[in-house]
């Protein structure tokens, strides 16, 4: 079943990651969770040192509204709001998707998500369905989760999600290789807007 995802990239002051990873999954999991919040993987950027990455996910628009009230204007986040914000240099980079969530594989290791900004969203769908699964599956890559943009009203507007741009995003295991970093698929040049987005990210460990 497709859920409401959010696709969350913070940028960190120089050296806080680790700070705010500590706080986060002693705190902040078991808070949102206790708040009707489904915690997805939660990454280290392995290119970027200063940038945490994580997901979560909603049955629906409006259980994401409660939920997120419920959070927010609760005791967990009170508590410790002002520690977490002291690690963030931005926390605005916000994708609003659609699909099953992403959790990364217990067997470990680096995943990467692919950000793709499609010239026509329900062509390049058709597209990646026909040529690209079938492409990473045969080179092991196959993807583990797709999403693509939900352009409901953001009905929480105090944090802000990115708009008036269409992604489709998917995941796959491994960080090296040729298939992470697309030369080994068919040629994207006519189908998207930009080149891809990879984010290379090393999973956290629940209590790490």
């Amino acid at each position: 079943m497709d859920l409401i995802v959010e696709l969350r990239q913070y940028t960190l002051h120089p050296g806080a990651r680790d700070t705010l990873i500590e706080l986060f999954e002693r705190e902040l999991v078991a808070g949102q969770e206790a708040a009707g919040i489904t915690l997805g993987g939660r990454f280290r950027d392995l290119d970027d040192p200063d940038r945490f990455v994580w997901l979560r996910s909603f049955p629906d628009m409006a259980a994401r509204e409660r939920a997120l009230h419920a959070f927010y204007g609760g005791p967990v986040w009170r508590a410790h709001r002002e520690a977490a914000n002291a690690t963030m240099l931005d926390s605005d980079d916000v994708l609003l998707l659609r699909g099953p969530g992403f959790a990364a594989p217990d067997a470990g290791g680096p995943v990467v998500a692919t950000v793709c900004h499609p010239l026509d969203p329900e062509a390049f769908a058709g597209h990646f369905e026909r040529r690209l699964r079938p492409a990473l599956t045969a080179a092991g890559s196959a993807p583990l989760a797709v999403h693509r943009t939900e352009h409901a009203e953001n009905t929480f507007p105090a944090l802000p999600v990115r708009t008036g741009e269409d992604v489709l995003v998917w995941f796959t295991a491994g960080g090296a290789g040729p298939v992470s970093d697309l030369s080994d698929l068919p040629d994207l040049s006519d189908h998207v807007r930009c080149a891809p987005q990879r984010l290379r990210l090393e999973p956290v460990r629940r209590g790490a």
